[in-house]
């Protein structure tokens, strides 16, 4: 595994200095948090409370990308939306060290929300139809958009050169991709007029946090323009009645404040499947990073590719089934 990663230089001596560089005074605490993608840790501070650093992936956004991201939570704090919106210093929200960037935010806590919970499901409803009416009102210059391109052929393209697919296994993959990919492409060109707005993006349960004033929502790093049902589907889970059960009681809240295009509800088994072959080639991209062979050692073996023709076989299967259904 290389030492020379990018991140191999992002020391605790240098996370602090950066964070001290903006006129702070650090405790000398840092705790690493759960992140893979970039790298974020809770900064102890001497006069006030923790505050929480994002490093950014070296070369993944442009400085133009993240302040985009940057502006569309600011957008949703000052319409009172509850993000945890970056901090600015100078009136900057992004910062630079040591060839690195990095983004101060408050620390919010929280635990997971209750998604078994209707009261739950239509708060965060209600909730996720106000972020897109501010994510309706203009799109993206320079962020990207979530489509079958960037999160499905690509990611194809990318899974079959990988040096840990078995070599007797590709040919499965790759068949199973292609009919995956042909499914969605057909889905999303059924659909031709449907509205892309700025989402949130990657909206399942651990970007929420939830307290007794209810949720706030977190890392929009993943922010682009998609489908209003990008930002529901994820927040759903068991069985196709279990699911219809919470998407009613999502919608229900979202419908107190936007309108919402019940054809969209063909896209959600095409959106799960361009995220499981995106979140396969994510992991084969990154597999340079030494973080990720220690965090994910089943990545490659021979189970793990049986497993992902499975999946994407199994995804064939459920783009052919009426779309779920929620009442409006």
């Amino acid at each position: 595994m290389s030492t020379l990663h990018p991140y191999a230089a992002l020391t605790p001596d240098l996370i602090l200095d950066a964070v001290e560089s903006l006129g702070l005074r650090c405790d000398g605490h840092l705790l690493a948090l759960n992140s893979y993608e970039n790298r974020v840790y809770q900064i102890g501070m001497d006069d006030g409370p923790p505050l929480v650093a994002k490093f950014y992936r070296p070369q993944r956004w442009s400085d133009a990308q993240i302040l985009e991201e940057h502006a569309f939570a600011a957008e949703l704090a000052a319409a009172e939306i509850p993000v945890v919106a970056p901090l600015l210093f100078d009136g900057n929200s992004l910062a630079h060290w040591q060839g690195f960037r990095f983004t101060l935010f408050p620390r919010r806590g929280g635990r997971a929300p209750e998604l078994d919970d209707p009261q739950v499901l239509q708060w965060l409803g209600r909730f996720l139809g106000r972020i897109h009416l501010v994510g309706a009102t203009r799109r993206f210059d320079v962020r990207p958009t979530l489509d079958s391109h960037s999160f499905g052929h690509q990611a194809l393209l990318r899974i079959l050169a990988c040096p840990q697919l078995s070599g007797h296994l590709a040919a499965r993959m790759e068949s199973a991709g292609r009919e995956v990919l042909r499914q969605v492409d057909a889905a999303f060109a059924a659909l031709p007029d449907i509205t892309w707005l700025r989402s949130h993006g990657d909206c399942h349960a651990g970007n929420v946090m939830w307290t007794p004033e209810g949720p706030h929502f977190v890392d929009l790093d993943d922010s682009r323009m998609a489908p209003a049902v990008q930002d529901v589907w994820m927040l759903l889970s068991g069985d196709r009645q279990q699911q219809a059960a919470q998407l009613a009681e999502i919608l229900a809240g979202y419908e107190d404040f936007a309108e919402f295009d019940y054809r969209e509800l063909r896209l959600i088994e095409p959106l799960r499947s361009l995220r499981l072959l995106h979140y396969c080639a994510w992991l084969a991209a990154r597999w340079d990073d030494p973080a990720f062979p220690a965090a994910f050692p089943w990545f490659g073996s021979e189970q793990y590719w049986l497993e992902r023709i499975a999946e994407l076989e199994g995804q064939c299967a459920a783009m052919a089934e009426p779309a779920l259904f929620a009442m409006p």
